[in-house]
């Protein structure tokens, strides 16, 4: 073979030590270093300075839970029907991580690299939110069903930000849409917490793609709470037998011979 063999840079395991990124597991980041600092480090290669630590645990926290999402009925419909394999009413629940419930700042993030990338920020910003609606398509990192006027965790998100000398092009992007798509509307639309995400974690430096990944890391821990309670409250029953009881079937054959 002529092609040259990959490598990983992650870990390495020995007979007496585990490496990861060039750090001892054992002596260097278990009990030293956090959960959030040591996934920065595996994405990175570098430990995170404490302002950053910060923020992306903001991050995190703010995807974690969000009540009986789509993902987390999911998750317990797939737990009732097998509730032995905690590991496939999470994955379930996982799936749903989309452009309308928890994974849109990967999009949000592409328009806002548009912006930045721009000679004429403003006039890209117009320009964005001219396609979307002209194209009657949902803006991505924009409304919100419950929080209104502006969603609460994206302000502390961007409090945060600003406090760490984090903010930076992105952060200022994603305020230039927001005032080009409340001109558009004559309205104001919250900027929702994955266009948050999206801007902050752009100013981070985290790539457009890797983005979702977050929502995944922070929703599983937030899925697993469901799956616990669901031992004890059976949701998922619930919504059965509500939907058996209250979506009525329509016989379709027999309504056209009528």
């Amino acid at each position: 073979m002529n092609a040259k063999a990959p490598i990983t840079r992650l870990c390495r395991t020995e007979v007496d030590r585990i490496t990861v990124r060039g750090h001892d597991l054992v002596s260097e980041l278990m009990g030293v270093r956090t959960f959030t600092e040591t996934f920065w480090m595996l994405l990175t290669g570098k430990l995170p300075t404490p302002q950053q630590t910060r923020l992306v645990d903001a991050v995190l926290l703010a995807l974690m839970e969000h009540g009986l999402t789509p993902q987390a009925i999911a998750a317990r419909m797939i737990a009732r029907c097998e509730p032995e394999a905690l590991q496939a009413a999470v994955a379930a629940g996982l799936l749903g991580i989309g452009s309308r419930f928890g994974g849109a700042m990967s999009a949000t993030a592409a328009l806002l690299t548009e912006i930045t990338n721009s000679s004429d920020p403003q006039a890209a910003a117009r320009d964005i939110v001219a396609r979307f609606r002209k194209s009657r398509r949902p803006l991505p990192g924009f409304g919100h069903p419950q929080h209104r006027p502006d969603d609460p965790r994206s302000m502390r998100l961007f409090e945060i930000a600003r406090e760490g000398a984090i903010a930076g092009r992105h952060v200022d992007a994603i305020h230039l849409l927001s005032r080009e798509v409340d001109a558009a509307f004559g309205r104001h639309l919250t900027i929702n917490t994955t266009g948050a995400i999206a801007a902050v974690l752009g100013d981070l430096g985290i790539p457009d793609a890797i983005m979702r990944g977050f929502a995944i890391v922070s929703r599983s821990a937030g899925l697993i709470a469901h799956l616990k309670e669901e031992e004890e409250q059976q949701v998922a029953a619930y919504l059965t037998e509500f939907a058996e009881r209250e979506v009525r079937y329509v016989n379709d054959s027999h309504d056209a011979g009528s």
